[in-house]
Order: structure tokens, then sequence, then C-alpha cells
């Protein structure tokens, strides 16, 4: 099994709504992953996470999220992966912008969930798809990448 030598900083896009609250839960205390960014609509911007999310999730929402103050979606620099929850509209833009950026993207949008360069990954079944990214990278020019989810 893999361990990294060191924790990344990551961020979550779309963090207010019920896809990217799922996805904080599933970082909540996790091995590799600081959370140090969170991204939303402009209603939620400038606000703390507990202002502009009301927790729909079960548990409660973790502690150190609450306090985080939503950002505009655009690529966080202090990001070495975005883990993106946002609507397919908004997403398809912002994960490019992010894989520009030298950001690693993991979505659950459709959005780019059938480009042939896109690895779509179920951990447990295909992780060999991983291996598209050299590809994606060359091919479209940028040093991020963006893999994706299978949704349901």
């Amino acid at each position: 099994m893999f361990t990294p030598s060191r924790r990344y900083p990551v961020g979550v896009a779309g963090a207010t709504g019920l896809v990217g609250q799922s996805t904080l839960q599933l970082l909540d205390k996790h091995p590799w992953f600081d959370v140090v960014w969170l991204g939303a609509s402009d209603q939620s911007e400038g606000k703390r996470y507990v202002e502009a999310a009301g927790w729909k999730v079960g548990g409660r929402m973790p502690e150190w999220v609450k306090n985080m103050v939503i950002q505009s979606c655009a690529p966080p620099s202090e990001c070495a992966m975005v883990f993106s929850a946002l609507p397919a509209d908004v997403a398809h833009e912002f994960e490019k912008a992010c894989a520009s950026a030298g950001i690693a993207v993991v979505s659950n949008a459709k959005s780019h969930r059938m480009d042939p360069d896109v690895p779509l990954i179920i951990p447990e079944v295909n992780p060999e798809h991983l291996g598209l990214i050299p590809f994606q990278r060359k091919k479209r020019g940028w040093s991020g990448c963006i893999v994706a989810g299978p949704y349901c």
C-alpha cells in the first residue's frame, strides 16, 4: 500500500453541496490530505463554512471546517489537488483551468467523464487507467490532470 512521506494540501470545490459535504466527511482525519481550500458559488463566497453550508449529510460537521472561509471557484494555487463536487456546467471550465494551472483534479461531474484521455477510475477495479495521465498532459499541454469518477 502506498504511504506518502508527507501530507498534501487539497481543496474541495462545490464544498457546500451534498457531494461536497460527503467529500469533506471522507477527508476528515485523512492520513494523506489536509483540506486548505473550499470553493463554492458566489452566494457563499466570503462566508465561514458553518454559515454557508446547511449540513445535510449524516453525522456532524467536522470542527476544523466550520471557520474556513469559502473562496471563489478559481484555481487555488495553494492546492496540489482539488476534489470537484461542482455541477457539470460549472465544473467543465473550472476543472480545465485547475489542470492548466498544474493542479490534479478528481471530478464527480460528468463534464470530462467520457473524454478519451481522462481516466474514469474505480480504484478497486481499474487503477491502471491512471496511466492515461501522461497522455492527457502531453495532449492538452498542462502539468495538472483530470481524473473522473463513475458517479453512481
